[in-house]
């Protein structure tokens, strides 16, 4: 009964909103926002309504936590792979293929953010990059995503304060999609293949992942906010 009330009053919340200009959020601006929401629930006064208020600000306030968070690692992602390629050229396409923005995969393990983040950043230099092979954008991107998932649903199972399941998540769905587009395109077996992409992926995130992780631990807090 008490869960049908606060549903109804959230509803009632929402509906209140939806005719005001917060929602256009290429007008946002931190102050513009909380000017808007001490001001709308300085007007409903009653209990009820408040508690509905809070809770639609904070839902608007995640959502754009996340998208910005989202946006911010696929550009990294791309512009830090480009980088690589600049310095090193073709590095990220070796045979044993070394692609430092892999470790950006350990920040799944902070926040879900980074599971839609890495995948598009992963699809778009994949797309962009011109001797991609033709599946990339796809089969790349689909094992960005699945690696992350797995590395935020392993997250807490640790050895020894590491959560190696989850730095090998990338190595293992790597190998399979990979590996099977490499033998597709180029030949040579799968299970070589399958290696080869195995052990770029494991040496990223065991060395470069690893040391993210343990500076970016200590902040972890910082995330869930």
């Amino acid at each position: 009964m008490r869960l049908q009330i606060y549903f109804t009053l959230f509803r009632q919340g929402c509906q209140h909103f939806s005719k005001l200009d917060i929602f256009a959020f290429i007008r946002y601006n931190r102050t513009n926002f909380i000017g808007q929401f001490v001001t709308i629930l300085s007007v409903n006064k009653t209990k009820e309504n408040r508690w509905a208020l809070c809770a639609h600000f904070y839902l608007i306030m995640q959502k754009t936590k996340n998208l910005t968070r989202g946006a911010l690692l696929a550009a990294a992602y791309v512009v830090l792979t480009y980088l690589q390629n600049f310095i090193f050229p073709n590095s990220t396409s070796f045979v044993i293929q070394f692609r430092a923005s892999e470790a950006l995969c350990v920040l799944a393990l902070f926040f879900p953010a980074a599971i839609p983040g890495l995948s598009v950043g992963c699809f778009l230099y994949n797309l962009s990059y011109t001797v991609a092979l033709p599946l990339d954008p796809i089969v790349g991107t689909l094992a960005t995503f699945l690696a992350t998932t797995g590395m935020y649903f392993l997250r807490n199972i640790k050895l020894k304060g590491l959560p190696l399941l989850s730095l090998l998540m990338p190595a293992l769905f790597n190998a399979i999609l990979i590996g099977w587009e490499l033998n597709l395109y180029i030949g040579g077996g799968f299970w070589i293949n399958a290696l080869y992409v195995a052990i770029g992926e494991a040496a990223v995130l065991l060395t470069l992942g690893t040391a993210l992780y343990f500076a970016l631990k200590p902040h972890a807090a910082r995330f869930t906010v």
